[in-house]
């Protein structure tokens, strides 16, 4: 009897600890967005090398210009210095 508690305290723990590494696994932040680059930016740059110029569709369906960069060892497609990368305007 004691073993048993024993097995489903160390499950629950064992879940508990789990969790929130499931969490961080799946490249979702705290309010559920994808971190990173979206996919259509780094498509726009395959074939490319850092610094060419290219344009592709944002994820609002927007025409983004942006210029191919080398970001954590990946070609994207970012957007011009000066502009906030949540594509917003230019401070």
């Amino acid at each position: 009897m004691k073993n048993n508690e024993a097995l489903k305290l160390t499950a629950v723990l064992a879940i508990l600890v789990l969790m929130p590494l499931t969490a961080c696994a799946n490249g979702n932040n705290r309010d559920g967005r994808r971190q990173g680059p979206p996919p259509e930016a780094i498509e726009a740059c395959e074939g490319k090398e850092a610094g060419d110029s290219v344009t592709f569709t944002g994820r609002r369906g927007e025409s983004l210009e942006t210029t191919c960069q080398e970001i954590d060892g990946q070609l994207v497609a970012a957007p011009p210095e000066g502009m906030p990368s949540g594509g917003g305007r230019p401070e």
